[in-house]
Protein backbone atom coordinates (compact mmCIF):
# COMPACT_ATOMS: atom_id res chain seq x y z
CA UNK A 1 0.00 0.00 0.00
CA UNK A 2 1.47 3.24 -1.36
CA UNK A 3 -0.34 5.52 0.84
CA UNK A 4 -1.21 3.56 3.84
CA UNK A 5 -2.66 6.90 5.60
CA UNK A 6 -4.94 7.39 2.45
CA UNK A 7 -6.36 3.83 2.61
CA UNK A 8 -7.11 3.86 6.00
CA UNK A 9 -8.82 7.21 5.64
CA UNK A 10 -10.81 5.89 2.75
CA UNK A 11 -11.88 2.67 4.78
CA UNK A 12 -12.86 4.83 7.86
CA UNK A 13 -15.54 6.65 5.28
CA UNK A 14 -16.15 3.24 4.27
CA UNK A 15 -17.22 1.76 7.60
CA UNK A 16 -19.62 4.20 7.90
CA UNK A 17 -21.65 2.89 5.04
CA UNK A 18 -21.08 -0.68 6.70
CA UNK A 19 -22.14 0.24 9.49
CA UNK A 20 -25.61 0.78 8.33
CA UNK A 21 -25.22 -2.50 6.27
CA UNK A 22 -28.61 -4.94 6.34
CA UNK A 23 -27.88 -8.51 7.87
CA UNK A 24 -29.08 -10.28 4.73
CA UNK A 25 -26.07 -8.46 3.13
CA UNK A 26 -23.25 -8.91 5.82
CA UNK A 27 -24.37 -12.69 6.16
CA UNK A 28 -23.74 -13.32 1.98
CA UNK A 29 -20.34 -11.50 2.35
CA UNK A 30 -19.87 -14.16 5.07
CA UNK A 31 -21.12 -17.16 3.24
CA UNK A 32 -18.92 -15.70 0.11
CA UNK A 33 -16.22 -15.14 2.28
CA UNK A 34 -15.95 -18.75 3.51
CA UNK A 35 -16.90 -20.55 0.05
CA UNK A 36 -13.99 -18.53 -1.59
CA UNK A 37 -11.47 -20.08 1.43
CA UNK A 38 -12.70 -23.56 0.24
CA UNK A 39 -11.80 -22.59 -3.27
CA UNK A 40 -8.94 -20.55 -2.68
CA UNK A 41 -7.33 -23.60 -0.54
CA UNK A 42 -3.92 -24.39 -3.35
CA UNK A 43 -3.21 -20.79 -3.18
CA UNK A 44 -3.22 -20.26 0.12
CA UNK A 45 -0.91 -23.04 1.30
CA UNK A 46 1.53 -22.42 -1.52
CA UNK A 47 1.73 -18.73 0.00
CA UNK A 48 2.41 -20.72 3.30
CA UNK A 49 4.77 -23.10 2.11
CA UNK A 50 7.15 -19.87 0.52
CA UNK A 51 6.92 -18.30 3.94
CA UNK A 52 7.75 -20.90 6.19
CA UNK A 53 10.76 -22.08 4.04
CA UNK A 54 12.15 -18.03 4.14
CA UNK A 55 10.90 -18.47 8.03
CA UNK A 56 13.22 -21.26 8.41
CA UNK A 57 16.37 -20.37 6.79
CA UNK A 58 15.75 -17.17 8.99
CA UNK A 59 15.84 -19.28 11.92
CA UNK A 60 12.21 -18.29 13.20
CA UNK A 61 11.68 -20.30 16.57
CA UNK A 62 9.73 -23.47 17.04
CA UNK A 63 6.95 -21.39 18.60
CA UNK A 64 6.60 -18.85 15.90
CA UNK A 65 6.78 -21.46 13.68
CA UNK A 66 3.57 -23.58 14.76
CA UNK A 67 1.29 -20.32 14.79
CA UNK A 68 2.64 -19.61 11.00
CA UNK A 69 2.01 -22.38 9.74
CA UNK A 70 -1.38 -22.80 7.62
CA UNK A 71 -2.54 -26.75 6.79
CA UNK A 72 -6.15 -28.24 5.67
CA UNK A 73 -7.11 -28.54 8.82
CA UNK A 74 -6.77 -25.08 9.86
CA UNK A 75 -8.54 -23.68 6.78
CA UNK A 76 -11.11 -26.00 8.12
CA UNK A 77 -10.86 -23.98 10.85
CA UNK A 78 -11.11 -20.68 9.30
CA UNK A 79 -14.05 -21.95 7.11
CA UNK A 80 -16.54 -22.82 9.98
CA UNK A 81 -15.19 -20.10 11.92
CA UNK A 82 -16.83 -17.87 9.34
CA UNK A 83 -20.30 -19.84 8.88
CA UNK A 84 -20.29 -19.59 13.19
CA UNK A 85 -20.27 -16.06 12.69
CA UNK A 86 -22.75 -15.64 9.83
CA UNK A 87 -25.37 -17.91 12.01
CA UNK A 88 -24.75 -15.15 15.02
CA UNK A 89 -27.50 -12.91 15.75
CA UNK A 90 -26.88 -9.46 14.26
CA UNK A 91 -25.27 -7.03 17.72
CA UNK A 92 -25.96 -3.97 15.22
CA UNK A 93 -29.12 -2.04 16.16
CA UNK A 94 -29.95 -4.29 19.01
CA UNK A 95 -32.20 -2.11 22.04
CA UNK A 96 -29.73 -2.23 25.05
CA UNK A 97 -32.65 -0.21 27.23
CA UNK A 98 -35.53 2.13 26.71
CA UNK A 99 -36.45 4.55 29.48
CA UNK A 100 -39.43 7.08 29.08
CA UNK A 101 -38.18 10.29 30.34
CA UNK A 102 -41.39 12.03 29.99
CA UNK A 103 -44.78 11.29 28.18
CA UNK A 104 -43.69 10.98 24.75
CA UNK A 105 -40.09 11.25 25.61
CA UNK A 106 -38.26 7.75 25.15
CA UNK A 107 -34.97 7.51 25.41
CA UNK A 108 -33.23 4.01 23.51
CA UNK A 109 -29.69 2.95 23.94
CA UNK A 110 -28.99 1.15 20.95
CA UNK A 111 -26.00 -0.94 20.04
CA UNK A 112 -23.40 0.35 16.88
CA UNK A 113 -20.05 -0.24 15.95
CA UNK A 114 -17.17 0.95 17.22
CA UNK A 115 -16.11 1.79 13.81
CA UNK A 116 -12.28 1.57 12.64
CA UNK A 117 -10.19 -1.13 14.12
CA UNK A 118 -6.60 -1.82 13.29
CA UNK A 119 -5.07 -5.11 14.11
CA UNK A 120 -1.66 -5.57 13.90
CA UNK A 121 -0.03 -9.17 14.56
CA UNK A 122 2.38 -11.51 14.57
CA UNK A 123 2.34 -15.40 12.98
CA UNK A 124 -0.74 -16.00 12.96
CA UNK A 125 -2.48 -16.38 9.32
CA UNK A 126 -5.48 -17.37 10.43
CA UNK A 127 -6.25 -14.01 13.12
CA UNK A 128 -6.69 -12.55 8.80
CA UNK A 129 -10.33 -14.39 8.47
CA UNK A 130 -11.33 -14.42 12.38
CA UNK A 131 -11.30 -10.97 12.75
CA UNK A 132 -12.39 -9.86 9.38
CA UNK A 133 -15.60 -11.57 9.65
CA UNK A 134 -16.13 -10.39 13.13
CA UNK A 135 -16.01 -7.02 11.79
CA UNK A 136 -17.61 -7.20 8.95
CA UNK A 137 -20.50 -9.20 10.78
CA UNK A 138 -20.91 -6.11 13.49
CA UNK A 139 -20.17 -3.18 10.79
CA UNK A 140 -16.61 -2.37 11.56
CA UNK A 141 -14.30 -1.29 9.04
CA UNK A 142 -10.48 -2.62 9.44
CA UNK A 143 -6.84 -2.70 8.79
CA UNK A 144 -4.71 -5.30 9.03
CA UNK A 145 -0.39 -5.88 9.41
CA UNK A 146 0.93 -8.91 10.00
CA UNK A 147 4.64 -9.67 10.89
CA UNK A 148 7.05 -9.97 7.86
CA UNK A 149 6.98 -13.60 8.53
CA UNK A 150 3.55 -14.18 7.04
CA UNK A 151 3.08 -11.29 4.47
CA UNK A 152 2.59 -13.82 1.18
CA UNK A 153 -0.49 -16.05 2.88
CA UNK A 154 -1.76 -12.96 4.74
CA UNK A 155 -2.09 -11.71 1.43
CA UNK A 156 -3.37 -14.43 -0.33
CA UNK A 157 -6.12 -14.94 2.52
CA UNK A 158 -7.06 -10.85 2.55
CA UNK A 159 -7.45 -10.97 -1.21
CA UNK A 160 -9.51 -14.30 -1.35
CA UNK A 161 -11.80 -12.80 1.33
CA UNK A 162 -11.54 -9.09 0.42
CA UNK A 163 -12.90 -9.80 -2.90
CA UNK A 164 -15.37 -12.20 -1.61
CA UNK A 165 -17.09 -9.65 0.07
CA UNK A 166 -17.46 -7.18 -2.55
CA UNK A 167 -20.65 -6.62 -4.38
CA UNK A 168 -22.17 -7.35 -0.86
CA UNK A 169 -20.73 -4.80 1.54
CA UNK A 170 -18.58 -1.50 0.86
CA UNK A 171 -14.93 -3.97 0.50
CA UNK A 172 -13.47 -0.60 1.06
CA UNK A 173 -13.69 -0.64 4.70
CA UNK A 174 -10.82 -3.53 4.45
CA UNK A 175 -7.48 -2.77 4.45
CA UNK A 176 -4.09 -4.22 4.49
CA UNK A 177 -1.00 -2.84 5.22
CA UNK A 178 2.40 -4.67 4.80
CA UNK A 179 5.43 -2.49 5.75
CA UNK A 180 7.40 -1.93 8.66
CA UNK A 181 6.94 1.93 8.39
CA UNK A 182 2.95 1.38 7.87
CA UNK A 183 2.99 0.17 11.48
CA UNK A 184 4.49 3.74 12.96
CA UNK A 185 1.60 5.52 10.15
CA UNK A 186 -0.79 2.84 11.82
CA UNK A 187 0.06 3.68 15.52
CA UNK A 188 -0.14 7.82 14.77
CA UNK A 189 -3.98 7.61 13.18
CA UNK A 190 -5.88 8.48 16.51
CA UNK A 191 -7.71 10.31 14.47
CA UNK A 192 -9.11 7.67 12.31
CA UNK A 193 -8.49 4.32 14.31
CA UNK A 194 -10.88 4.02 16.78
CA UNK A 195 -9.40 0.57 18.77
CA UNK A 196 -6.20 -0.91 18.42
CA UNK A 197 -6.17 -5.20 18.97
CA UNK A 198 -2.34 -6.47 18.97
CA UNK A 199 -2.40 -9.69 18.73
CA UNK A 200 1.33 -11.38 19.45
CA UNK A 201 3.66 -11.58 22.10
CA UNK A 202 4.70 -10.01 25.52
CA UNK A 203 6.84 -7.59 23.87
CA UNK A 204 4.74 -7.01 20.82
CA UNK A 205 1.60 -5.94 22.82
CA UNK A 206 3.61 -3.94 25.65
CA UNK A 207 5.43 -1.78 22.62
CA UNK A 208 2.23 -1.06 20.91
CA UNK A 209 0.62 -0.10 23.79
CA UNK A 210 3.44 2.55 24.86
CA UNK A 211 3.34 4.03 21.07
CA UNK A 212 0.23 5.04 20.63
CA UNK A 213 -2.38 7.07 21.74
CA UNK A 214 -5.27 5.05 20.25
CA UNK A 215 -6.89 2.90 22.83
CA UNK A 216 -5.76 -0.78 22.76
CA UNK A 217 -7.37 -4.19 23.50
CA UNK A 218 -5.07 -6.94 24.84
CA UNK A 219 -2.95 -9.07 27.15
CA UNK A 220 0.61 -8.65 27.22
CA UNK A 221 1.36 -11.93 28.29
CA UNK A 222 -0.32 -15.81 28.68
CA UNK A 223 1.06 -16.96 31.96
CA UNK A 224 -1.34 -19.47 33.16
CA UNK A 225 -1.74 -21.66 36.14
CA UNK A 226 -3.58 -24.86 37.04
CA UNK A 227 -3.94 -25.60 40.34
CA UNK A 228 -3.88 -29.38 41.86
CA UNK A 229 -6.41 -29.21 45.54
CA UNK A 230 -5.67 -31.39 48.37
CA UNK A 231 -9.17 -32.32 47.10
CA UNK A 232 -9.01 -33.14 43.59
CA UNK A 233 -9.61 -36.32 41.57
CA UNK A 234 -6.57 -37.48 40.72
CA UNK A 235 -7.64 -38.47 36.89
CA UNK A 236 -9.65 -35.44 36.35
CA UNK A 237 -5.94 -33.40 37.47
CA UNK A 238 -3.74 -35.12 35.18
CA UNK A 239 -6.26 -35.09 31.99
CA UNK A 240 -6.73 -31.17 33.13
CA UNK A 241 -2.78 -30.31 33.75
CA UNK A 242 -1.70 -32.78 30.79
CA UNK A 243 -4.25 -30.80 28.25
CA UNK A 244 -3.08 -27.49 29.50
CA UNK A 245 0.30 -27.72 28.78
CA UNK A 246 0.69 -30.23 26.20
CA UNK A 247 -1.89 -30.21 23.96
CA UNK A 248 -0.60 -26.56 22.07
CA UNK A 249 2.09 -25.12 24.32
CA UNK A 250 2.75 -22.34 21.94
CA UNK A 251 -0.27 -20.41 22.57
CA UNK A 252 -1.21 -17.95 25.37
CA UNK A 253 -4.15 -19.99 26.89
CA UNK A 254 -1.39 -22.81 27.45
CA UNK A 255 -0.51 -23.53 31.46
CA UNK A 256 2.84 -22.24 32.26
CA UNK A 257 2.68 -23.46 36.06
CA UNK A 258 1.83 -26.00 37.77
CA UNK A 259 0.73 -25.58 41.31
CA UNK A 260 -0.25 -28.33 43.60
CA UNK A 261 -1.40 -29.11 47.12
CA UNK A 262 1.20 -30.21 49.59
CA UNK A 263 -1.64 -32.91 50.28
CA UNK A 264 -1.46 -34.40 46.98
CA UNK A 265 1.73 -33.55 45.48
CA UNK A 266 3.32 -37.13 46.82
CA UNK A 267 1.01 -39.03 44.46
CA UNK A 268 0.28 -36.68 42.12
CA UNK A 269 3.52 -35.15 40.76
CA UNK A 270 5.13 -38.34 40.24
CA UNK A 271 2.43 -39.41 37.09
CA UNK A 272 2.44 -35.84 36.25
CA UNK A 273 5.74 -36.63 35.66
CA UNK A 274 6.17 -39.75 33.95
CA UNK A 275 3.49 -38.26 30.70
CA UNK A 276 5.38 -34.49 30.87
CA UNK A 277 8.85 -36.87 30.29
CA UNK A 278 6.76 -38.85 27.76
CA UNK A 279 6.09 -36.07 25.98
CA UNK A 280 9.22 -34.52 26.14
CA UNK A 281 8.15 -31.49 28.16
CA UNK A 282 11.37 -30.00 30.87
CA UNK A 283 10.19 -29.00 34.31
CA UNK A 284 11.71 -26.44 36.13
CA UNK A 285 10.64 -27.19 39.93
CA UNK A 286 10.90 -25.56 43.38
CA UNK A 287 13.01 -27.47 45.99
CA UNK A 288 9.74 -29.20 47.53
CA UNK A 289 8.55 -30.83 44.08
CA UNK A 290 11.72 -31.64 42.99
CA UNK A 291 12.09 -34.72 44.24
CA UNK A 292 8.99 -36.19 43.23
CA UNK A 293 9.37 -35.43 39.51
CA UNK A 294 12.14 -37.37 38.23
CA UNK A 295 14.21 -35.25 35.18
CA UNK A 296 12.84 -32.06 36.51
CA UNK A 297 15.33 -29.00 37.15
CA UNK A 298 15.83 -26.38 39.49
CA UNK A 299 13.30 -23.76 38.43
CA UNK A 300 14.36 -20.23 39.07
CA UNK A 301 12.92 -16.87 40.47
CA UNK A 302 12.60 -15.45 36.88
CA UNK A 303 10.39 -18.78 36.15
CA UNK A 304 7.61 -17.88 37.77
CA UNK A 305 6.88 -14.92 35.84
CA UNK A 306 7.49 -16.55 32.53
CA UNK A 307 5.71 -17.27 29.55
CA UNK A 308 7.40 -20.37 28.09
CA UNK A 309 4.93 -21.19 24.37
CA UNK A 310 6.79 -24.16 24.83
CA UNK A 311 6.80 -27.26 26.03
CA UNK A 312 8.48 -26.71 29.46
CA UNK A 313 6.42 -26.03 32.91
CA UNK A 314 7.31 -24.67 35.93
CA UNK A 315 5.70 -26.84 39.45
CA UNK A 316 5.63 -25.36 42.44
CA UNK A 317 3.79 -26.45 45.73
CA UNK A 318 1.68 -24.95 47.82
CA UNK A 319 -0.13 -25.58 51.29
CA UNK A 320 -4.11 -23.85 51.23
CA UNK A 321 -6.54 -22.89 48.25
CA UNK A 322 -5.27 -19.07 49.71
CA UNK A 323 -1.58 -19.40 48.53
CA UNK A 324 -2.16 -20.83 45.46
CA UNK A 325 -4.63 -17.63 44.61
CA UNK A 326 -2.08 -14.99 46.33
CA UNK A 327 0.79 -16.95 43.91
CA UNK A 328 -1.71 -16.50 40.87
CA UNK A 329 -2.55 -12.94 41.63
CA UNK A 330 1.51 -12.13 42.15
CA UNK A 331 3.21 -13.93 39.39
CA UNK A 332 -0.13 -14.55 36.95
CA UNK A 333 -1.07 -11.79 33.89
CA UNK A 334 -4.38 -12.60 34.69
CA UNK A 335 -5.54 -14.56 31.41
CA UNK A 336 -6.83 -17.67 32.67
CA UNK A 337 -5.92 -19.71 35.84
CA UNK A 338 -8.05 -23.22 37.00
CA UNK A 339 -8.52 -25.27 39.74
CA UNK A 340 -8.66 -29.21 40.16
CA UNK A 341 -11.03 -30.09 43.30
CA UNK A 342 -14.54 -31.65 44.17
CA UNK A 343 -14.67 -29.64 46.82
CA UNK A 344 -17.26 -27.06 46.48
CA UNK A 345 -15.66 -24.51 49.04
CA UNK A 346 -11.92 -24.79 47.55
CA UNK A 347 -13.63 -23.99 43.77
CA UNK A 348 -15.93 -21.37 45.54
CA UNK A 349 -13.02 -19.75 47.43
CA UNK A 350 -10.56 -19.84 44.35
CA UNK A 351 -12.74 -18.49 41.74
CA UNK A 352 -14.02 -15.55 44.04
CA UNK A 353 -10.13 -15.02 44.71
CA UNK A 354 -8.38 -14.91 41.61
CA UNK A 355 -7.85 -11.99 39.87
CA UNK A 356 -8.13 -13.21 36.19
CA UNK A 357 -10.29 -12.78 33.06
CA UNK A 358 -10.95 -16.84 32.94
CA UNK A 359 -11.35 -18.54 35.85
CA UNK A 360 -11.98 -22.18 35.32
CA UNK A 361 -12.79 -25.72 37.19
CA UNK A 362 -12.25 -29.17 36.58
CA UNK A 363 -11.53 -27.96 32.68
CA UNK A 364 -8.23 -26.91 30.81
CA UNK A 365 -7.04 -23.63 30.42
CA UNK A 366 -7.26 -24.30 27.11
CA UNK A 367 -10.78 -23.81 26.47
CA UNK A 368 -9.91 -20.18 26.65
CA UNK A 369 -10.65 -18.93 23.30
CA UNK A 370 -13.60 -17.25 21.75
CA UNK A 371 -14.53 -20.08 19.04
CA UNK A 372 -15.28 -22.30 22.19
CA UNK A 373 -16.85 -20.13 24.09
CA UNK A 374 -19.54 -19.84 21.35
CA UNK A 375 -18.54 -16.17 19.95
CA UNK A 376 -17.79 -18.13 16.50
CA UNK A 377 -14.67 -16.39 16.65
CA UNK A 378 -12.04 -13.97 18.81
CA UNK A 379 -11.18 -10.42 18.14
CA UNK A 380 -8.23 -11.44 20.73
CA UNK A 381 -7.94 -12.39 24.47
CA UNK A 382 -7.80 -9.38 26.81
CA UNK A 383 -6.70 -8.85 30.10
CA UNK A 384 -7.90 -4.96 30.86
CA UNK A 385 -10.86 -4.48 33.33
CA UNK A 386 -12.52 -1.75 30.88
CA UNK A 387 -15.26 -2.41 27.98
CA UNK A 388 -14.11 -6.01 27.51
CA UNK A 389 -12.60 -8.94 29.39
CA UNK A 390 -11.28 -12.83 28.26
CA UNK A 391 -11.94 -13.97 24.77
CA UNK A 392 -13.79 -11.07 22.86
CA UNK A 393 -16.11 -11.65 19.90
CA UNK A 394 -18.02 -9.13 18.72
CA UNK A 395 -19.53 -7.63 21.70
CA UNK A 396 -15.64 -6.22 22.10
CA UNK A 397 -16.03 -4.33 19.12
CA UNK A 398 -19.78 -2.60 19.80
CA UNK A 399 -20.08 -0.03 21.38
CA UNK A 400 -23.41 2.42 22.16
CA UNK A 401 -25.48 5.69 20.99
CA UNK A 402 -28.30 7.04 22.62
CA UNK A 403 -31.13 7.60 20.97
CA UNK A 404 -33.79 9.89 22.10
CA UNK A 405 -37.73 10.04 20.11
CA UNK A 406 -39.56 13.08 21.30
CA UNK A 407 -42.86 15.37 20.19
CA UNK A 408 -41.18 18.25 20.15
CA UNK A 409 -40.17 18.47 23.27
CA UNK A 410 -37.92 21.25 25.03
CA UNK A 411 -35.57 21.38 28.24
CA UNK A 412 -36.90 24.60 29.05
CA UNK A 413 -40.72 23.16 29.73
CA UNK A 414 -38.40 21.15 32.86
CA UNK A 415 -36.64 24.13 34.11
CA UNK A 416 -37.92 27.10 36.65
CA UNK A 417 -40.87 27.54 38.48
CA UNK A 418 -44.03 25.05 37.37
CA UNK A 419 -41.27 22.98 35.47
CA UNK A 420 -42.63 19.40 34.71
CA UNK A 421 -41.35 16.63 36.37
CA UNK A 422 -38.97 13.33 34.65
CA UNK A 423 -40.92 10.18 34.82
CA UNK A 424 -37.73 8.09 34.29
CA UNK A 425 -39.81 4.93 33.80
CA UNK A 426 -37.93 1.73 32.46
CA UNK A 427 -39.59 0.39 29.58
CA UNK A 428 -39.44 -2.72 27.62
CA UNK A 429 -39.91 -1.53 24.25
CA UNK A 430 -37.78 -1.83 21.01
CA UNK A 431 -36.85 1.16 19.07
CA UNK A 432 -38.81 1.22 15.47
CA UNK A 433 -37.93 3.55 13.46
Amino acid sequence: MSDIRTAVRDAKRASLELAAAGTAEKDMALAAMAEALDAGREAILAANADDMAAAEAEGLEGPMLKRLSVTDEKIDGMIAGIRDVAALKDPVGQTMSAKELDEGLVLYQISCPIGMIGVIFESRPDVVPQIMSLCLKSGNGVVFKGGREAVRTNRALFGILRDAAMGHVPADAFVMAETRDDVDALLDLDDCIDLLIPRGSNAFVRHIKESTRIPVLGHAAGICHVYVDGHADPAKAERVVFDSKVQYPAVCNAMETLLVHRDAAGSFLPVIAARFAEAGVEMRCDPESMPLMPGSVPASEEDWDTEYGDLTVSVHVVGSVGEAAAFINEHGSHHTDAIVTEDRSAAASFVSSVDSADVFVNASTRFADGYRFGKGAEVGISTNKIHSRGPVGMEGLMIYKYVLIGEGNIVADYAGKGARRFTHRDLDRELDL
